[in-house]
């Protein structure tokens, strides 16, 4: 088998440019909806948005790689870091380490890439294991680094990267590159285009001993932030969580040569769905906003206690919805207490019920905005 970066034209990647332009214009256009919706949120909603958005892409980006990591620990940490008003909620290396590289790539996404920033970055997602040598530094073993699957006697080899003794001058010549092609730099890329190659060529370095997907798909969010002029809060990592195996199938394909448009299409695609699950975000924040200033004042402490506890969790809510016997551990109510308070939740909007008896189950009387994949099609159209 022959790599992508074991060919005379490596790192020279081609694609049709002309297929990406409906979407580059697309997104552009999406951006500046963005840009404009977020205007109407008030300053403790930007702030939910900026926490939950960072958590989210925080806590996804890792469970692609299968690390199961605490929502509202990473979250915690978020908010100390942005200096918002946070509990002393302990927080594990791991958790802690991936919420200070989000951070940091939120308020850093402007300035050059440097090897320094790589570096950094690594060290915070590796704090607290003991089993990287590497730490905050290029790989350096001289065995050959491979993806693989399936049995030990018989494994199935994904990509293999470059020798360790390479990376260095792979990864100067990259860290060139995604400066070069910045807005500002001297051959500028559109965000989706330059994006996509920017984590198709770092992960066919692999420069790290692990984390490298993790930095990739934080490199590609840098991009975006850079070509949009502010901080993105695309929940790129989320889409590709829900696509992950047409992820790893996406960069299987892209890694065995040097013309990426298929990968580009690909990713275009996921990055617009991204857009669209974000904005989705902001329309449950101004839509949770209504709610709650409709049902100012008439519920109890108990009953507000729970909404806001089933708002916490977002657009989908509490999965398979919320039941008489969470609302009372949730409150403390009796029994009987928690059927009164949520009938009368239902009957004044904030519920709806599905279910009946023990059976019943609550959701958040709030518009559920599905977001459907987007796949560019051989003229470039997307749908």
């Amino acid at each position: 088998m022959t790599w992508n970066w074991q060919r005379p034209d490596w790192p020279d990647f081609s694609w049709n440019r002309g297929l990406l332009r409906k979407a580059e214009e697309h997104f552009l256009v999406g951006a500046g909806v963005f840009a404009g919706v977020v205007k109407h949120l008030g300053l403790r909603d930007r702030e939910q948005l900026t926490v939950e958005a960072i958590g989210a892409e925080a806590v996804t980006t890792s469970e692609i790689e299968g690390e199961i990591l605490d929502r509202a620990s990473v979250q915690s940490s978020i908010r100390r870091q942005l200096g918002l008003a946070t509990g002393n909620r302990r927080v594990k290396p791991a958790e802690q380490g991936i919420a200070q590289m989000m951070v940091d790539l939120y308020r850093s996404y402007a300035e050059p890439l440097s090897e320094q920033m790589l570096f950094a970055w690594h060290r915070m997602l590796v704090k607290g294991r003991g089993d990287i040598r590497d730490v905050g530094r290029y790989r350096t073993d001289d065995e050959t680094m491979q993806v693989v699957s399936g049995a030990i006697h018989a494994p199935r080899v994904h990509f293999e990267a470059p020798p360790s003794s390479t990376v260095p001058k792979e990864m100067l010549r990259f860290v060139r590159w995604f400066n070069r092609t910045a807005p500002n730099g001297a051959e500028p890329l559109p965000a989706l285009t330059r994006a996509g190659i920017a984590h198709l060529y770092f992960e066919s370095i692999h420069p790290f001993e692990d984390g490298n997907g993790r930095i990739g798909r934080a490199i590609s969010e840098k991009v975006l932030g850079q070509c949009l002029g502010q901080p993105t809060l695309t929940s790129l990592a989320a889409t590709i969580l829900i696509r992950r195996r047409a992820y790893y199938e996406a960069l299987e394909a892209a890694n065995k040569g040097n013309e990426v448009t298929p990968w580009l299409a690909w990713f275009a695609g996921i990055a617009i769905e991204a857009q669209r699950r974000t904005e989705a975000r902001i329309e449950f924040l101004l839509d949770k906003t209504r709610l709650l200033d409709r049902l100012r004042g008439q519920f109890n402490e108990r009953q507000e206690k729970a909404l806001l506890r089933m708002l916490a969790e977002g657009r989908e809510g509490f999965k398979g919805g919320l039941s008489a016997g969470n609302y009372a551990a949730i409150t403390g109510a009796s029994p009987a207490t928690a059927t009164r308070d949520l009938a009368d939740m239902v009957a004044k909007g904030a519920l709806t019920r599905a279910g009946e008896h023990r059976h019943a189950r609550y959701f958040v009387r709030v518009p559920l905005r599905p977001v459907s994949p987007v796949t560019l099609d051989e003229r470039g159209d997307f749908r």
